[in-house]
């Protein structure tokens, strides 16, 4: 059978711009440890998302993912909003990619692919956000195509243990977050923004707490964006106008992420981990009129070295106003 990844994509592709018809900007991002010299762990990331800006009358609709959280955000006694559609996926290798039966203690094969739906809503000095997933892990994520895929491209070694990867599981997550704007220079050039993040489901839970430091232009209009950073299922770009560079450090608690634990109900490969992380995030932005650039270095990780493949990757955005 001859169904491609290109041919899911177009699907999902069509599924998500229909479900989100007033499109502003549109994004493609890029994660991958080749940033960083790697090929193991958080291996690669593709991520296509729709953003709709509203305008001056009426803030953007909600996705039908969103009405489970609704009720946790209200829009009252907010300036504006941004409704992000995102389809991604996501793949997971152990380190050494050339063994068809890697150890049982290391990273299991996995891959995720899935559609997020984010909401934020802006006040003057803080940003509220909620956050849906669905997707499918195991081989429908279709995530050994796309490796061997890029591999070629690439002329990397082909991964020869895809055959171990976790199970085929219907997945989701749900999240709840918030910025806050702390502080701002005399200047209007820095600032400092502390964020806070719930997530549940199966995909992973967590508790996240972080600060990120910034040096740039219209950081007002901006600020609200760090909360997407926090996560790996959508890696939005900022969208408007102005440019900075940032710096930011987390804390997170992880109680349950499919990547390490295995299929939810089925046995599968699992490894031992710590749940408890440190991680930092140092990044570039750059937007002008229609264009906006993203890079970004990320290490969710910094104390402890036993999941680094799983935690160091590299991030470049590409986003377009239509």
């Amino acid at each position: 059978m001859r169904f491609s990844l290109f041919g899911l994509f177009l699907i999902l592709g069509f599924f998500v711009s229909s479900a989100h018809a007033e499109t502003d900007w549109v994004s493609f991002t890029f994660d991958n440890d080749i940033f960083l010299a790697s090929d193991g762990g958080y291996t690669n990331g593709l991520y296509l998302s729709l953003y709709d800006t509203g305008n001056e009358d009426a803030h953007p609709k909600m996705s039908w993912l969103l009405k489970p959280i609704m009720w946790t955000i209200s829009d009252e006694n907010f300036s504006g909003g941004v409704s992000i559609l995102s389809l991604g996926q996501s793949m997971i290798t152990p380190q050494d990619i050339s063994e068809r039966n890697p150890p049982e203690d290391e990273l299991p094969y996995s891959g995720l692919l899935f559609v997020n739906s984010s909401y934020l809503l802006f006040a003057e000095k803080y940003v509220e956000k909620i956050s849906a997933s669905i997707g499918v892990v195991g081989p429908l994520s279709m995530a050994e195509k796309s490796q061997k895929i890029l591999h070629k491209l690439l002329s990397s070694d082909q991964p020869q243990g895809w055959d171990t990867q976790i199970k085929n599981e219907l997945v989701f997550q749900f999240g709840r977050g918030r910025a806050r704007r702390l502080w701002v220079a005399d200047s209007m050039a820095w600032d400092f923004i502390g964020t806070n993040e719930l997530n549940i489901g199966t995909i992973s839970s967590g508790i996240n707490l972080g600060g990120f430091i910034r040096y740039g232009t219209q950081l007002a209009s901006s600020y609200g964006t760090t909360l997407l950073d926090s996560a790996r299922i959508t890696n939005p770009s900022a969208v408007g106008a102005g440019w900075n560079l940032y710096f930011g450090l987390n804390v997170e608690y992880i109680f349950n992420q499919i990547y390490t634990d295995g299929n939810t109900f089925r046995d599968s490969r699992s490894i031992k981990y710590e749940h408890s992380h440190l991680g930092a995030t140092v990044g570039f932005r750059y937007s002008l009129q229609r264009y906006s650039l993203t890079f970004a270095l990320s290490d969710l990780d910094i104390v402890n070295s036993e999941l680094q493949d799983l935690t160091q990757f590299g991030r470049l955005t590409f986003a377009y106003k239509l």
